[in-house]
């Protein structure tokens, strides 16, 4: 089951337009997606969760169809923009699905701006330090100039670094749903943008904290995980006292796109578990 993706609505942040759009109906729960992708990662996956959660999502700032300002947009910025949403979406206490920078989102969101959750499930988070690919390292060092490349080149880049996320090579649909929000003129800036601002810092100021997270908490992981390894994962499920952890087979950084039946069966089960008997 696919719904088609549309995200009709706009929220204005800090005078930034953020793109969002919500399915079913009952008790409310949020997505987040993480980098360098948008909300289209739970296209296959929020209409089954929908079946029981009135289900919002969104692109973060940066991203997606979403404002991409010259500005910071990833964890300084994110956990203030999910605050944000969900004063304005007027629901509290959601169950929340949050992957990569998405989960960094939304455990900054919780233990720094004390927003409160029914249930966490976190997939493959950035969320312990250090962190850094060398691809993070040369757009730190040189934004600007990777930014100017060729757009073949840039493209090709692109491709290579979208692919590495997953276990099995997208179909060529699938990889144009990540590629075109980076392709024009703006989106390109973006790209490299959001990538040269990767900081340890962010993660580093809270995951000393994790010990204080005040609601159930379920960790998935891709087995083959490039981009964050699994023994991050472990340690992140070390920390949070009562935590679950699951490690999915075949399965690399975008478990959406190598799993997406494994996520649902998880989170759905997740949700089952919590509920009053």
């Amino acid at each position: 089951m696919t719904a088609q993706w549309v995200l009709p609505e706009r929220f204005s942040f800090e005078g930034q337009a953020i793109a969002w759009g919500a399915i079913g109906a009952g008790p409310p729960a949020v997505v987040m997606h993480g980098s360098p992708f948008s909300s289209r990662e739970w296209r296959r996956i929020a209409p089954w969760l929908a079946m029981r959660r009135r289900v919002f999502y969104y692109d973060l700032l940066g991203y997606g169809q979403s404002a991409k300002p010259d500005a910071d947009v990833l964890h300084g910025a994110q956990n203030t923009l999910f605050a944000a949403l969900l004063d304005h979406w007027s629901i509290e206490r959601p169950d929340i699905v949050a992957h990569d920078f998405g989960g960094s989102a939304a455990l900054r969101a919780h233990l720094l701006d004390r927003v409160d959750y029914r249930s966490l499930v976190l997939i493959d988070p950035v969320a312990i330090s250090p962190q850094g690919s060398a691809l993070v390292q040369a757009a730190r060092a040189h934004p600007e100039v990777l930014a100017g490349l060729p757009l073949y080149i840039h493209e090709a880049i692109l491709r290579a670094y979208i692919g590495a996320a997953v276990k099995r090579s997208l179909r060529e649909e699938d990889m144009r749903v990540y590629l075109e929000p980076w392709l024009d003129q703006v989106g390109r800036k973006g790209f490299w943008r959001q990538i040269a601002q990767m900081d340890d810092k962010y993660s580093e100021e809270v995951e000393r904290r994790y010990g204080e997270i005040r609601c159930p908490v379920s960790i998935l992981w891709g087995a083959e995980d490039d981009f964050i390894p699994l023994k991050d994962g472990e340690e992140l499920a070390r920390r949070i006292p009562g935590a679950s952890f699951t490690v999915i087979a075949d399965a690399k950084h975008l478990v959406q796109e190598d799993a997406p039946e494994a996520i649902v069966a998880a989170v759905l089960d997740f949700w089952r578990r919590l509920e009053p008997r």
